[in-house]
């Protein structure tokens, strides 16, 4: 039990410094550059922050399209909302009429129309709720590629840093 026990340390500890070996031996590659890197590899930083400020811009208007959208949809559901429940009352008005005045075919076409209308204002609330939702998830990602822009920007100047400061000392 002791032997497997010591076995198991022995293994643990060939593993510990073997890894601890190879992460020196591959240098401060996964670390933020601190001004001694070489030109190299911060122009390829540079160019690679440069590329994704890009893409964030682009998709920055994407989102924007997207949410302009959806917010359109949203205002064109609350339009049709208003006109169902108008079409409803009227409807409703016209049922307490034919109603009052015996006519029972058209109190049946009256109660057909209004089941159609409250169908359809169903229907209109149901894609102003998934409207409601795009509208939060675009607004998130508009938020979150911001975010991502302005940490390229910020990659950016401290990238053209390294490349001034790797100049004036080689």
């Amino acid at each position: 039990m002791i032997r497997r026990h010591l076995t198991h340390l022995l293994t643990f500890a060939v593993l510990g410094l073997g890894t601890t070996l190879w992460a020196q031996g591959t240098g401060d590659q996964g670390t933020q550059n601190t001004g001694n890197s070489d030109l190299h590899q911060d122009r390829k930083d540079l160019r690679k922050d440069e590329r994704d400020l890009h893409q964030d811009r682009k998709d920055i208007q994407s989102d924007k399209r997207d949410l302009s959208k959806d917010q359109a949809d949203a205002r064109s559901d609350r339009r049709d909302i208003r006109k169902d429940d108008k079409d409803i009352a009227e409807d409703r008005r016209e049922l307490h009429q034919d109603v009052k005045d015996g006519n029972t075919a058209g109190a049946a076409k009256e109660r057909a129309d209004i089941r159609q209308d409250r169908r359809d204002l169903a229907h209109d609330r149901k894609d102003l709720h998934a409207d409601r939702r795009d509208i939060h998830h675009d607004e998130k990602d508009l938020h979150h590629d911001r975010q991502d822009a302005r940490k390229d920007k910020r990659d950016i100047r401290h990238d053209k840093r390294d490349i001034h400061r790797d100049r004036k000392k080689g």
